[in-house]
């Protein structure tokens, strides 16, 4: 290997007028803002809140829509940037849209169980909106936990939902495909949860920082080729900022989660108890669309699709969008393509 102090040079020397540039572009810009869309406060129940996002003119769909993101981080990634938000973009399509702040756990939560959460918040939740509107059923839509969380809702009262839609959602935990799952088996969380009690986000964050090692280092050298450009510098802060709001995770609710889902897999194996109940998928005979990404590295596809054999209803469709887990909401295609057929899907069976 030949040493040529030229190119290493050359190579030092671009390397520090990026960086000028970058800072540069930095110093003009002020602090990134996220989840931007109109939206107000409409019910609350602990730290648990509901927003309705606002709309100039009356919605096309006369049933509402509750969207509910995952718990482990912020709903904030469905509303990005103007022009990478999936919530304004169904707002703009003719949807009544809600959707719910899971709120930030502190120890005080850490006794919130799976009941709490689905036949709780999510239950009083669809309530409030059932009895605002003046409707016996609604819309719902979820994304990755909290689709596995409403499909269990859906299956247990299935008379108060007029669709279900989610998204990359895990069902099926038996395939040790990739290492989230493989790692879930091993994984002591009685240890966890008696000794933490909450479970912080960074410590879930590092999980899946491990899944790729090399993640941060590469998306740090990528945007080094555009560290002159403000919109690109700019979106790169916001996908950060919304990767850095890390909520904790109540204890005995995530001890279920991983005891009956991720290792035992009870849900798609029938044996899943809530509240001292079996829930029996075959009961959900809700309309239901089942989105999932073809290169979703987090949750396995054969994961997400499992379920379509298990529920009871007649009315389900599969939509396959091309991408990762996370492309799904701030890809270009989510707002040409995902918003619009998730939005005749549920128009057609509004009436």
């Amino acid at each position: 290997m030949t040493f040529n102090p030229t190119q290493v040079f050359d190579e030092l020397s671009s390397t520090t007028e990026k960086l000028f540039k970058g800072y540069e572009t930095l110093q003009k810009m002020d602090d990134v803002a996220v989840a931007t869309t109109p939206k107000e406060l409409v019910f609350q129940k602990d730290k648990v809140k509901i927003y309705h996002y606002l709309r100039d003119t009356p919605a096309t769909c006369k049933i509402p829509v509750l969207v509910s993101f995952a718990m482990l981080n912020r709903h904030d990634v469905l509303d990005l940037q103007p022009d990478k938000s999936l919530m304004k973009k169904f707002v703009d399509l003719g949807l009544d849209v809600y959707i719910m702040d899971w709120g930030y756990p502190t120890q005080a939560d850490k006794y919130l169980t799976m009941e709490d959460y689905i036949d709780g918040y999510m239950n009083d939740a669809i309530d409030f909106i059932r009895k605002k509107h003046k409707v016996p059923k609604i819309h719902k839509m979820a994304i990755c936990q909290a689709g596995t969380y409403s499909m269990i809702y859906a299956s247990r009262y299935p008379q108060k939902l007029k669709t279900l839609t989610t998204y990359v959602a895990p069902f099926d935990f038996g395939a040790r495909e990739n290492m989230l799952y493989k790692w879930a088996e091993y994984l002591d969380v009685d240890t966890m949860v008696d000794t933490v009690g909450t479970i912080p986000g960074e410590m879930i964050d590092s999980a899946f920082s491990m899944l790729k090692p090399s993640m941060n280092i590469s998306k740090y050298l990528g945007i080094m080729d555009s560290i002159d450009d403000e919109d690109k510098v700019s979106n790169f802060l916001r996908m950060e900022k919304w990767k850095s709001d890390l909520p904790a995770i109540a204890g005995e609710m995530y001890r279920k989660y991983i005891k009956d889902l991720f290792k035992g897999n009870k849900l798609i194996n029938g044996e899943f108890y809530l509240g001292g109940e079996l829930v029996d998928l075959k009961k959900m005979t809700v309309p239901y669309l089942n989105v999932y990404a073809t290169g979703d590295t987090i949750i396995p596809n054969k994961s997400t699709l499992a379920v379509m054999d298990k529920i009871g209803t007649k009315d389900k469709t599969e939509y396959a969008f091309p991408g990762g887990h996370i492309g799904v909401f701030v890809g270009g295609k989510s707002q040409k393509e995902l918003a619009p057929t998730v939005t005749k899907w549920i128009m057609e069976r509004t009436k």
